[in-house]
């Protein structure tokens, strides 16, 4: 018997049903239940919310966040072979958790949740940054989640809540912090997982703001920031010719001088640049 429910224990549940992780998929298991609770409980009180979870693997973290009062879970599954171990999670919570073998890109969630929603997982490596970009830049604010709580490599973790003038500083930061607040809630060892992937990892957890904090187009901000990290190392009006011909004249006028490099110029002010670029 786990911790948390009357399911078996996640390793047990591997065996019977002779799963593995796939490099392929970016997989990496967490097997301690009590770990998963615990990162289920960073994702505050889900009790009357509905829970989005990508990658959910063997279930572990479906496990928590269900036991810790969520009212319906939607996992996404990409492994066709986690399905009949999931499938006894949504036996054991009838009417609360729904499982769909599909790829998180090419779905929309609003099809099957109900708000509020929150956002939960371990995210496979290969898709998160991707899907975090996505979840921070719809084209409407407020988003259709009230929070991210998130698993990534430490690295990426740090990139997300780095602030200028840092090396971590960068597109990240600036898409996560213009329109959440972002923290980092929890650290977890290569050892924590199976297989231990090579570096360590982290838990983000994202807060979707009313409004962004300064007001830019979100298409236009993510293409100059884009940009302007791609080539970090080079001045602004170098790595930024490709988005305008007179790039100079519109770093100055959002205040930005055009020989600053990248990691020097704060949120408030790409967003300016964004607002000026909107103009021409």
């Amino acid at each position: 018997m786990s911790a948390i429910d009357s399911l078996p224990p996640l390793r047990e549940v591997i065996a019977t049903h002779q799963l593995s992780a796939r490099k392929s998929l970016g997989q990496n298991f967490l097997l301690d239940l009590n770990l998963t609770a615990k990162i289920a409980r960073q994702a505050g009180d889900l009790t009357g919310c509905d829970v989005l979870e990508i990658g959910p693997g063997p279930g572990g973290l479906t496990r928590g966040l269900l036991a810790e009062g969520a009212r319906r879970v939607l996992a996404v599954e990409k492994d066709s072979r986690c399905l009949p171990a999931l499938q006894e999670i949504a036996d054991a919570y009838p009417g609360r958790f729904e499982v769909i073998n599909g790829d998180a890109l090419e779905i929309d969630p609003l099809e099957y949740l109900t708000p509020p929603i929150r956002i939960a997982a371990n995210l496979p490596y290969n898709v998160g940054t991707e899907l975090l970009v996505r979840w921070l830049t719809p084209k409407e604010w407020p988003p259709f989640w009230e929070s991210l709580t998130l698993m990534f490599q430490r690295e990426v973790a740090e990139r997300i809540v780095a602030q200028p003038g840092s090396k971590a500083y960068g597109r990240l930061a600036i898409l996560a912090q213009w329109r959440a607040e972002a923290r980092i809630v929890l650290s977890l060892p290569p050892g924590a997982f199976t297989p231990p992937p090579k570096v360590s990892s982290a838990v983000v957890h994202l807060d979707a703001l009313p409004e962004p904090r300064f007001p830019a187009d979100a298409a236009i901000l993510s293409r100059v920031v884009a940009a302007a990290f791609n080539q970090r190392r080079k001045m602004l009006r170098a790595s930024l010719k490709g988005i305008s011909p007179d790039i100079e004249a519109h770093l100055t006028a959002a205040g930005i001088p055009p020989t600053e490099r990248a990691e020097q110029v704060s949120l408030e002010a790409f967003c300016a640049l964004a607002r000026e670029l909107a103009k021409a």
